[in-house]
């Protein structure tokens, strides 16, 4: 009888816990699912909006920096408004939540004293913008190109093609050496020939090879002169201005030809020699 009264009892229980879970599945569990489509469904409406937010600003040439900047902050707010919405909606309480985010605000804010500094850091690169995205910058120790420029940080593409991400905040404090900012740029060049060699001829040579090509601007007009008298050699500077995209490029140029220019006449170019005398007695 006890054993019967005591499967009774099992049974009883076993289907009050079906039941349970059916009404948590066709009310709570709903109300889940449901929640993830739309959370699903938003986060791809705002990405897409997002991107044709982009390519319309970029079609009216809207300031990369600016535009890119604030798409990305509106695409996250937007992100976060769809999820504290959709978690009072499928039932936890929203107030006992903000709380619980203002405290772990509070506690990671303490934690992450610099994250607070690059946020600042960035929202003064945004303002006073001494650079944009595709500028060619140098700064804490890296060159590269200006890829993004979020609030807490700085990505640059090197020369070589390695990606540096720079804090918002040391970037901010540090000395930014922007290449790309003027649309000219003058190419420096010393030349050493020895003190037999006609210096004349050799200022005519490099001031022919600039005059004549094409990517060095005639205006400022291309400067050469002797620099100062080496111990043992006589340096020539020469002073050219090009447009910002080819500077590498003429300097390269200017460094052959006039190279072999000065070997097709005669003209060398002094290298450290040593001579060693040996003493008799």
């Amino acid at each position: 009888m006890n054993k019967l009264l005591l499967n009774s009892n099992v049974s009883i229980d076993w289907n009050g816990f079906l039941n349970s879970i059916l009404s948590w599945v066709l009310h709570d569990g709903l109300r889940i699912i449901i929640a993830l489509i739309v959370l699903f469904v938003s986060y791809k409406i705002i990405n897409f909006i997002a991107r044709r937010l982009t390519k319309s600003c970029e079609k009216k040439k809207v300031d990369k920096t600016v535009s890119r900047t604030l798409i990305y902050i509106l695409k996250l707010g937007l992100k976060i408004v769809v999820a504290i919405c959709l978690v009072g909606y499928v039932g936890i309480d929203t107030s006992g939540l903000a709380a619980l985010v203002t405290s772990l605000g509070v506690c990671i804010g303490l934690a992450v004293n610099g994250a607070l500094s690059n946020l600042a850091g960035g929202i003064m690169i945004i303002l006073t913008r001494p650079f944009r995205i595709d500028d060619y910058i140098e700064a804490c120790g890296h060159g590269g190109t200006v890829e993004e420029i979020h609030i807490t940080q700085t990505k640059i593409r090197t020369p070589d093609n390695k990606i540096v991400y720079i804090p918002n905040g040391t970037l901010s404090s540090s000395e930014i050496v922007n290449y790309s900012e003027k649309d000219t740029r003058r190419v420096d060049l010393t030349f050493s020939i020895g003190y037999a060699d006609d210096f004349e001829k050799a200022k005519q040579i490099i001031l022919d090879i600039a005059n004549t090509h094409e990517l060095i601007l005639k205006d400022p007009a291309p400067f050469v002169r002797v620099k100062e008298h080496g111990a043992s050699s006589i340096n020539i500077v020469s002073r050219v201005w090009v447009k910002s995209e080819d500077y590498w490029t003429v300097n390269f140029d200017l460094l052959e030809s006039i190279k072999k220019e000065f070997d097709a006449n005669g003209i060398e170019i002094p290298f450290n020699q040593l001579d060693v005398h040996v003493k008799k007695d």
